[in-house]
């Protein structure tokens, strides 16, 4: 009887949090730099930071891979097989304006898959270069896509991703797209990367799918007081500049509750 209750909750668990045995989480409620727009020294007392897939892991902290996951980074279009880029009716090559980022076709099982390969060969690259866990940022890019791509086509593909970084034995999370968060499980994410969600008042949406397992990063004094005052003794939580750019710089911010 004790086995079976013991395996039950075994079951519980590995449910709530579906990473690989191997995979280890961030800590929570951990002090955490935000470093995707140039890597630098770690402030003191730092124990995660999370930097571009081409720079080095910071020594002696947890260190999360960003990768750009749906959309190409400007410049890069030339590096995607042109039919891997999505297109409009018209056949132009929509785009995310905010960032000049053109979006990737995600729309059948064979994108995916091809998508998901060079993807992987970036996660390939995390892994060798000792990061623990990966960020795939712009799952909510279906929602840029001129209702080309569906929710579905999102989580499936990012669960090519998901898988595969298990086998790396990273944990993966979701940015953002607080509206798929309840598919965590399913989709296989492990924990949270969510930009303003003081802001806009979804931390709670947030920490009632992955618990404490959330990084909030805030890019003004009103987000981080408002994420402070709610979750400020539960969750990681930064505010940046929204260049992300390194001390020096004219518009360097970084605070904390």
């Amino acid at each position: 009887m004790a086995a079976a209750l013991a395996l039950t909750a075994l079951v519980s668990v590995l449910s709530r949090n579906p990473a690989s045995a191997a995979a280890t989480l961030p800590p929570t409620h951990a002090k955490f730099d935000y470093q995707i727009g140039g890597a630098y020294p770690p402030p003191a007392g730092v124990q995660i930071v999370t930097r571009d897939r081409t720079a080095a892991p910071a020594a002696g902290l947890y260190n999360i891979c960003y990768v750009n996951a749906f959309q190409v980074q400007p410049g890069e279009q030339g590096s995607w097989d042109s039919d891997l880029l999505l297109r409009d009716a018209q056949g132009n090559v929509v785009i995310d304006e905010d960032w000049g980022e053109a979006l990737l076709d995600i729309r059948t099982t064979a994108k995916q898959t091809r998508v998901a390969a060079k993807v992987n060969g970036w996660i390939d690259g995390c892994a060798t270069k000792g990061y623990k866990a990966i960020e795939p940022d712009n799952y909510d890019s279906y929602s840029r896509s001129k209702n080309l791509i569906s929710t579905g086509q999102a989580k499936a593909y990012l669960k090519l991703l998901a898988t595969h970084a298990h086998t790396k034995n990273l944990a993966i999370a979701q940015k953002n797209t607080v509206e798929l968060a309840g598919d965590r499980t399913s989709v296989g994410l492990d924990f949270a990367v969510a930009e303003e969600c003081g802001q806009y008042n979804e931390c709670g949406d947030y920490t009632a799918a992955f618990g404490n397992n959330v990084i909030v990063i805030e890019y003004t004094n009103s987000g981080r007081t408002k994420a402070c005052s709610g979750f400020g003794t539960r969750l990681s939580i930064v505010q940046r500049d929204v260049d992300v750019s390194v001390p020096g710089d004219s518009g360097y911010v970084r605070k904390t509750c």
